[in-house]
C-alpha cells in the first residue's frame, strides 16, 4: 500500500537532479559552453536572459550541486527552495512543500516524518537567524541598484521604501563578497530583524540562513510608525511585487498603508502577526494570478473571515469544503463573489490582484503579459483518461 510506504528525505535527493528541476522551469542547456562534467543551464534568451546556473555531476543526481558566477551555490533542495513559488504544492511550511516537489519529480509517495525538525535537519539549513553572519548597509538612494532598474522600479519608489530595504553581504560566502538587496523580516512584537528576503543580479533569489518565515515577514509601514492609523495592508508574494504594486497604485492606495511580502511561504502566524500590528486595517489579497496565488488568497480569506476552509486542487480549478458544504471555484471570477454564493462572508478582506493578463504585479509593471494557454476540455481529459486505461497504465 502506498500509504504504508515510508521514505527518507535523502532518498529523494538520490532520484531528483537539479537539471530535472531546471528543465521543468524552462532552463535550457547552453551547448556553446560545453557539455562534460559541468553543464551550463540558462533561463531566457537574449535581453530576456534571467538566470544562468552551472551544474556539476550531471550523471549522478545524488551528487549534483549548482553554482552561479556571483558565488551563490547549493544542492537540489536549495534550488527548489529558490523557485518554490513555481510549483503548485501546499504544506505547513516550506520544507514540507520542498519534500512534496521532490516526491513528484521522483515519482514516489510523499515522505513522512516524525517531526518538522527533520525537514530542516535533512536540508542542512539553520533554524535560527544569526545576524552576525551578515554585513548590512543602508540602501544608497543616490545610486540606484541596477536590479531595481531591471525590475522597472523607479527612483521615487526606491526612495520611499528605502527605510525598509538594506544591502546585505554573507560573510560565510567565500566566493562572492558583494552586496545583494535584502528585505528585512520582522515579527509583530519587535523591530528586531529575523532574516532577509534576498535578491541579486542574474536572477539570484534566496533567504538569509535561518530566516523566520513562520511568524515574520517583510513589512513596509508607510504610516510613520502609527500602526493604528493604517487602513490597508497589501499582501504580496515577494517584495518586488509589493514595490511594483505600490508604484502602479500609489495614488489610489493612499498614505496610511502597509506593504507586505510573505516571501513565497504562507504561514497563518505570519499573516496574523502582521495584522496584529495594524488593528484597524483591512487585509488585501494582491497575490499572483496563478493557482498558488489563488490558494494564498483563499487562506487569507479563511483567516480574516474566521472560516475553516479546506482547499483542494481539481482538474478545473479548486474545490472548497466548509461548514458541511462543498463547491468548486474557478480562477476566472473573484474569490469573494464565489464563496459568498455558498457561505456568509463579512468582506473583511479586499482583493487587488494584478490585471488578468499578467502573472504578478512586477510583470504588470514591466508590461510582461502571460502567454495564452489552451486548457484541455472535459472531453479531452476524458479521452486522455480512456487512453491510459486502454494502454493498461496504472493511474
Amino acid at each position: 500500500m502506498a500509504g504504508d510506504y515510508k521514505i527518507r528525505f535523502r532518498d529523494l535527493k538520490e532520484r531528483v537532479g537539479i537539471d530535472d528541476v531546471a528543465y521543468s522551469l524552462g532552463y535550457r542547456i547552453d551547448r556553446k559552453a560545453g557539455v562534460g562534467r559541468y553543464i551550463e543551464l540558462v533561463l531566457g534568451e537574449g535581453r530576456d536572459k534571467r538566470d544562468t546556473i552551472i551544474v556539476s555531476n550531471r550523471r549522478d543526481k545524488g551528487s549534483q550541486f549548482f553554482f552561479r558566477r556571483d558565488g551563490s551555490k547549493g544542492d537540489v533542495v536549495a534550488f527548489i527552495r529558490e523557485n518554490l513559488n513555481s510549483f503548485n504544492v501546499s504544506g505547513m511550511n516550506e520544507w514540507q512543500k520542498i519534500a512534496k516537489v521532490m516526491a513528484q519529480f521522483a515519482n514516489m509517495p510523499e515522505p513522512e516524518y516524525d517531526s518538522h525538525t527533520e525537514y530542516v535537519r535533512a536540508a542542512s539549513v539553520p533554524q535560527i537567524f544569526d545576524p552576525s553572519r551578515y554585513d548590512v548597509r543602508p540602501l544608497d538612494t543616490e545610486k540606484l541598484h541596477p536590479l531595481f532598474r531591471q525590475r522597472g522600479i523607479s527612483e521615487r519608489t526606491v526612495r520611499t521604501l528605502a527605510p525598509f530595504i538594506s544591502l546585505v553581504s554573507d560573510r560565510h560566502n567565500e566566493n562572492f563578497s558583494g552586496y545583494n538587496i535584502g528585505f528585512p523580516y520582522t515579527a509583530a512584537d519587535s523591530d528586531r530583524v529575523l532574516g532577509y528576503e534576498i535578491r541579486g543580479i542574474g536572477g539570484y533569489k534566496s533567504k538569509a540562513a535561518g530566516t523566520n518565515s513562520s511568524t515574520a515577514a517583510w513589512v513596509a509601514d508607510l504610516s510613520g510608525g502609527n500602526g493604528a492609523s493604517v487602513r490597508s495592508v497589501f499582501f504580496c508574494e515577494s517584495a518586488f511585487d509589493a514595490m511594483a504594486f505600490y508604484q502602479l497604485n500609489r495614488l489610489r492606495a493612499g498614505d496610511n498603508i502597509a506593504l507586505v511580502s510573505i516571501g513565497g511561504t504562507f504561514s497563518d502566524r505570519q499573516i496574523l502577526g502582521v495584522m496584529e500590528r495594524f488593528p484597524n486595517a483591512r487585509a488585501f489579497d494582491c497575490f499572483d494570478n496563478d493557482l498558488p496565488g489563488r490558494v494564498n488568497g483563499l487562506r487569507l480569506m479563511a483567516l480574516t473571515e474566521d472560516l475553516p476552509l479546506r482547499i483542494t486542487k481539481t482538474d478545473d480549478g479548486l474545490k472548497v469544503e466548509a461548514k458541511g458544504k462543498s463547491f468548486p471555484l474557478t480562477p476566472e471570477r473573484a474569490l469573494y463573489a464565489q464563496v459568498a454564493e455558498h457561505l456568509p462572508v463579512r468582506y473583511r478582506m479586499g482583493q487587488w490582484q494584478p490585471p488578468s493578463e499578467f502573472k504578478d504585479w512586477n510583470d504588470c509593471l514591466l508590461g510582461k503579459r502571460l502567454e495564452p494557454t489552451i486548457t484541455p476540455s472535459k472531453l479531452d481529459r476524458d479521452n486522455n483518461l480512456a487512453g491510459k486505461r486502454k494502454s493498461g497504465l496504472k493511474i
